[in-house]
């Protein structure tokens, strides 16, 4: 058995989780929040055989788009803190993590 941890952007939150109950997956939604943006991710818990892993997988993936995005790019000095040129940075997509589990009890 492999529990799946999938941090996906909210964007994107909905797709993946209407597929996943779709191929029917039991699915744990938890709202999230990013550490380098600071904005909504949803954090899935997929627990599954291990045979079933890559399909779970398949379909965050699927489901899952990256982009781009311009974000500030502060500045911070002696003098205080400043706004430079916009940088951009990729956004979306999945970050996936799979774990052996040693044991599971639906109670």
């Amino acid at each position: 058995m492999k529990l799946i941890l999938a941090i996906v952007s909210n964007d994107d939150a909905n797709k993946v989780s209407t597929a996943l109950v779709k191929q029917n997956f039991f699915v744990t939604k938890l709202a999230t929040t990013g550490g380098f943006l600071m904005s909504g991710n949803t954090t899935f818990i997929v627990g599954t055989e291990d045979e079933k892993v890559v399909e779970v997988i398949k379909i965050i993936e699927t489901h899952s788009k990256s982009r781009s995005k311009l974000v500030p790019q502060s500045i911070v000095s002696e003098f205080g803190m400043f706004s430079s040129m916009p940088v951009e940075v990729k956004i979306g997509g999945a970050t996936v993590f799979v774990l052996n589990v040693d044991q599971f009890i639906k109670l």
